[in-house]
């Protein structure tokens, strides 16, 4: 058996989100395994390094497969993007040592959440940007951003329904930046909490508005209480831009956004 590393990309729009469900909605991972099947002429399962939710795209997203079928990294881009809808395809492909793992081996996540802050609505950006007509300002979103950098219990901006043991999460980088009309939040950090990015950009996005003062994602910060948070901002405005791994495993870099 070998251990095959794939990058992943895709557009969240007309996705159930990234895991297979018994209900038999639309999802990225059955897209996936049906489509690297069809390459390996066998039955293959995908483990991924982030699972997203409905509407929630990929860019840089990290899959592994084990299968004992020879195909060369070509022939796994291009095998696969053939029998794949337009909505997702492979942007890279390698074997890798059978010590990776596409989620335990991985030390870092990024997400961007994207917001067309003008006037009008867009339809180019519909569903891949949140829109938001009333001006915001970004300094203030960056400003109140940091202070939920570092070591935090993000109980507050993690949904009810999560699952993970520990609500404790460390935020390595946080940036709030105008782009013209666009306001961007970049966020990093070894792991995520169940929504806790729309969560933060729902808080961020109320201070930007002038609805809430800079401190006020400090003082939901320090609740821990999900109930006293903020609005979870609407999934199309977020990406999975880059998972990081030990440098060892050498793991090509996604290819660049241009929205």
């Amino acid at each position: 058996m070998q251990r095959v590393a794939l990058g992943v990309e895709y557009d969240g729009a007309d996705f159930c989100g990234w895991q297979m469900q018994k209900s038999g909605v639309r999802t990225v991972q059955e897209e996936l395994e049906k489509a690297l099947a069809s390459v390996a002429n066998e039955p293959l399962r995908v483990h991924c390094a982030g699972r997203t939710d409905t509407g929630v795209h990929g860019v840089g997203q990290v899959v592994h497969i084990e299968t004992a079928v020879e195909r060369s990294p070509r022939s796994w881009v291009l095998g696969a993007n053939s029998n794949l809808p337009f909505d997702v395809n492979v942007t890279w492909a390698k074997r890798v040592d059978g010590q990776f793992h596409a989620r335990f081996s991985a030390i870092s996540r990024a997400y961007r959440y994207i917001i067309l802050n003008r006037m009008s609505r867009s339809s180019l950006y519909r569903n891949r940007a949140v829109w938001s007509h009333r001006p915001l300002d970004a300094e203030r979103m960056h400003e109140a951003a940091q202070s939920l950098v570092g070591t935090h219990d993000f109980s507050s901006f993690r949904a009810l329904g999560c699952q993970a043991h520990s609500p404790v999460r460390t935020v390595s980088r946080l940036d709030v930046t105008r782009q013209g009309e666009r306001i961007i939040i970049d966020v990093e950090a070894q792991a995520f909490l169940h929504h806790m990015v729309r969560n933060l950009a729902g808080v961020l996005m109320a201070i930007g508005r002038g609805d809430q003062p800079v401190a006020w994602a400090k003082a939901i910060l320090e609740r821990r209480d999900r109930t006293k948070g903020g609005v979870t901002a609407p999934p199309e405005g977020l990406y999975l831009m880059h998972v990081g791994y030990p440098p060892e495993f050498e793991i090509p870099a996604p290819p660049e956004l241009i929205l």
